[in-house]
């Protein structure tokens, strides 16, 4: 997708494919949005030694300069292959122009072109809802280490898949060997 997209102020960004050249300027983002308490969260505990999907990992780029980021990963839940969306980042200055949310139906665009069935998150309901996640029953799905219930959110990318998804949450893969407690792999 190379597509450019106005945001509500007019600017123009482009949302395109992440180059392996960004990912200086999308880890400085993510630590600057995030913070260095992100690594003790679930999903980040999830994506250690794990490589996002470089087919699904979107930048917006404005004027040469790195605008917002997302990244998909790969997870298992109760042993099917799914997605996890995350860490969808966009620069402090920039948010409220829809960079978020082109950033993310680009991924989801994506995502149901491939052999994925949903797609999880850990995050506030009235702002994924507007891609249409969802909030997902209380103890369906279970994330290793603590994560608020109400906060697991879902989409299917194949019709249903909601209504049957459950289990717990595992790594999918390892691509790089770390030392990652809890996460598992499935």
């Amino acid at each position: 997708m190379n597509a450019p997209s106005t945001g509500e102020l007019g600017a123009i960004w482009q949302v395109r494919l992440e180059a392996p050249a960004d990912a200086a300027q999308v880890a400085a983002l993510n630590a600057e949005s995030f913070g260095p308490g992100r690594f003790a969260k679930s999903a980040y505990r999830l994506r250690e030694g794990v490589a996002p999907i470089a087919a699904l990992s979107f930048v917006a780029i404005e004027k040469d300069a790195l605008r917002g980021s997302v990244r998909f990963w790969p997870i298992k839940v109760g042993g099917h292959e799914e997605l996890l969306l995350g860490p969808l980042a966009v620069k402090g200055d920039q948010r409220g122009r829809g960079i978020g949310i082109a950033l993310m139906q680009a991924g989801i665009d994506a995502a149901r072109q491939g052999p994925w069935r949903g797609i999880l998150l850990v995050g506030d309901e009235p702002y994924y809802a507007k891609v249409g996640f969802s909030r997902l029953p209380p103890g369906r799905v279970k994330f290793p280490g603590p994560v608020d219930q109400n906060r697991i959110l879902g989409l299917s990318l194949k019709s249903g898949e909601l209504l049957t998804l459950s289990g717990e949450v595992r790594r999918a893969q390892i691509d790089e060997p770390v030392c990652a407690d809890g996460a598992g792999v499935g």
